[in-house]
Parts: C-alpha cells; sequence; structure tokens
C-alpha cells in the first residue's frame, strides 16, 4: 500500500435512468427505471473515474482518489436482504483497496444500510467513513447562510428538522437547539422522537415534537434528512418567506414545490468547494471543483492523515462535527453557494423569493 494520501468513495444511481446515463448513456436511453432496478442487482462495482488535484490550502500537499459505483438503487437496496447489500458494499470496498485508497466514504444510501457502515468497516482492511458529521455541519452552515440572504435571523425564527430521529437529523436539532427560539422536530417514530427531544431540551429553544408534516406551516427554517425514497414535503406544508434545506438523497422535497411556490427557498444541503484544481473525471451533477459534504469529509480525513473510521454507526457526536469542521477549513474546504433541484442558486433568485414572500 502507497503512503500517498488517497481515498475512494463510493457512488450509486439514484434518479436511475439520468444517474445510469451519466456513464452509460445508451443504457440509460433503452433500459426503464423497473429494469434499472432488476438487472443492477447483478451488475459487478463499477470503476467511475480517478479524482486528481485537491490541494491542501495548509500543507500544500495533494490527494488523490475515485470514484467507486455501487450498481444499486434506493429502491434495489431497501428490497434486497441487508446481507446482499452489504455484500456488495464491501465488494466495492475491495476494489478500493486494490486500487490504493486509505480510507473509504460511503455516499448517499450505502451510509445508511443495515448498521450505517459498522459493518462494512469491520469487514474491510481500510477505514470507513459516512461523510454524516461534514454532511451535519455543512447542512446547517446552509441554513445560516441561506436564512441570512433571505433577511431571517436565527435569534427570531421557527425552525424544523424533519427526519429529527436520524443520525444527520439528530445532530442538526442539537446544534439548531442552541440557535433559535423555537424548534419542530419531526419524525415518524414517537419513542425515538422522544429522546431526541430529550437532548435538544434545556438549550435556546422550546421544542416541539409530532409526526404531522403540517407543523412545518409554522417553521421559518426547514433542515430535512430523512430515509424516505421518495419525496415527503409537499406545496402546502409550507409558510411563504421558507428556507428549506434538502439534505436527503433521494431528496425530501417534492419537484412540485419548485414549480408551484416560488415565494420558498429550497436549497440542496449546501455545495462545498473543494480546495486546489481539482478534476473529478465524472460529472455528479455539481458544477466544476464543488463536491457533497459526504464526499468532502472523506477526501478532508486523507487530507489529514486521519485514517481511522470516523462518522460510522449511527450515533454521531457534537464533537465529531466540530472537529471536521475545523478539520475541513484549515484544508480549504468551505461552503460555496447553493443549488435546488439540479441548479445553481443565484442571488438574483433568492431576491425574487424575497420579494413575493413579502406580498404573499
Amino acid at each position: 500500500m502507497s503512503d500517498a494520501d488517497t481515498f475512494a468513495f463510493i457512488i450509486h444511481p439514484i434518479d436511475p435512468k439520468s444517474d445510469v446515463a451519466r456513464k452509460y448513456p445508451l443504457l440509460g436511453k433503452v433500459l426503464s427505471e423497473g429494469q434499472i432496478n432488476f438487472f443492477s442487482r447483478f451488475f459487478p462495482p463499477v470503476y467511475i473515474s480517478e479524482i486528481s488535484g485537491m490541494r491542501s490550502a495548509a500543507t500544500g500537499r495533494e490527494a488523490r482518489g475515485w470514484f467507486i459505483a455501487c450498481p444499486f438503487t434506493p429502491k434495489t437496496m431497501l428490497s434486497l436482504p441487508v446481507e446482499t447489500v452489504y455484500r456488495k458494499i464491501v465488494a466495492c470496498g475491495h476494489m478500493a483497496e486494490r486500487l490504493g485508497a486509505r480510507i473509504l466514504g460511503l455516499g448517499a444510501y450505502t451510509s445508511v444500510v443495515g448498521d450505517a457502515g459498522e459493518t462494512i468497516a469491520r469487514r474491510l482492511s481500510i477505514p470507513v467513513t459516512t461523510g454524516d458529521a461534514y454532511t451535519v455541519y455543512m447542512a446547517v452552515a446552509a441554513v445560516r447562510e441561506a436564512a441570512h440572504r433571505m433577511g431571517l435571523s436565527m435569534d427570531e425564527s421557527t425552525a424544523a428538522v424533519v427526519g429529527a430521529t436520524g443520525v444527520i437529523g439528530r445532530v442538526c436539532a442539537q446544534i439548531l437547539a442552541r440557535e433559535v427560539p423555537e424548534l419542530i422536530l419531526i419524525g415518524r417514530r414517537p419513542e425515538m422522537l422522544a429522546e431526541v427531544h430529550a437532548q435538544c431540551s434545556g438549550q435556546r429553544a422550546r421544542v416541539r415534537s409530532g409526526t404531522d408534516l403540517n407543523a412545518l406551516g409554522e417553521a421559518d427554517l426547514v433542515l430535512t434528512v430523512t430515509s424516505a425514497t421518495t419525496a415527503v414535503i409537499e406545496p402546502e406544508h409550507l409558510k411563504p418567506g421558507a428556507v428549506v434545506c434538502d439534505v436527503a438523497r433521494p431528496r425530501d422535497v417534492a419537484r412540485r414545490v419548485a414549480e408551484v411556490r416560488d415565494d420558498v427557498l429550497v436549497i440542496d444541503g449546501g455545495m462545498v468547494e473543494v480546495p486546489g484544481p481539482v478534476d473529478f473525471g465524472f460529472d455528479f451533477g455539481f458544477p466544476p471543483g464543488k463536491a457533497y459534504a459526504c464526499m468532502a469529509e472523506t477526501m478532508a480525513l486523507a487530507l489529514e492523515g486521519r485514517y481511522e473510521d470516523y462518522s460510522v454507526g449511527k450515533q454521531i457526536t457534537l464533537a465529531q462535527v466540530e472537529e471536521i469542521g475545523v478539520i475541513a477549513a484549515r484544508h480549504g474546504f468551505r461552503l460555496s453557494g447553493f443549488r435546488s433541484f439540479e441548479r445553481v442558486v443565484i442571488d438574483a433568485q433568492i431576491a425574487a423569493v424575497r420579494e413575493r414572500a413579502r406580498r404573499a
């Protein structure tokens, strides 16, 4: 194994037809979504590209990596026995080991299957991270920045976390409980909601919790991060002027929100600018030089030389979130604009949303 700073990151098709078409244009065109879901069960791991040009702002040291695709879609992962999914992800990990990667990042649904990376980590000889800690860090940073641009003060806003009982939602809720006066927690399991409610209580926010999405009608700021395979937030759930940060993949916010609610600002979990003239060798839908936070965590750990399991399991701590924020900032990773439904959000759009919300 080389002593160079190296990593690998597992991606997988989320929107089956369009994502498959990024690598195999003909297959994406001729196969139906159902056919892709079926045939993906029999595909081996797929080498996607080499990642080069990433350079630490602190040390000048470079790292290189690789994208590897797990062929399963979210629906396939949910329909198969968890052991079958584990074996496929571990096979991707073995490909990463052969390439020379010294740490492996689990992207999207590969990070939530079963025990959130613990089994995968035990079965591989290289460490693993889900990227969840930096995803939390950047999601909250994106909410703060979007609120500022919409003229909303965190000190006076009601925030809501949808999927508050999940790995990411739970920690996001704890951070927001320190910063807003009102916090609404929404989840599907009341007993787990009660646990998160207790963790958030005693901070600045008055905390409420429940299972009804209609409570979002009171929220100025919404952070949503469920593990649903279809959208859960519809246009009628949101108040005019709301900021909605959708961290989930597949996304939680219905596309219809963008089509009929021009008085709310919907953003993805925040784009991260990667330090150095990085070349991903593959178009995963972001502008050049930008990455998802979960990808950035894997890269930052490689630049830091932290070759150990990091965001693994279902309990991410505030200390981990704060630590990875410091590590990533030192190497030059930072929040870099917003995206919404595959499009970059520009300042003029935000100003237009603010004006329409004011009229409403």
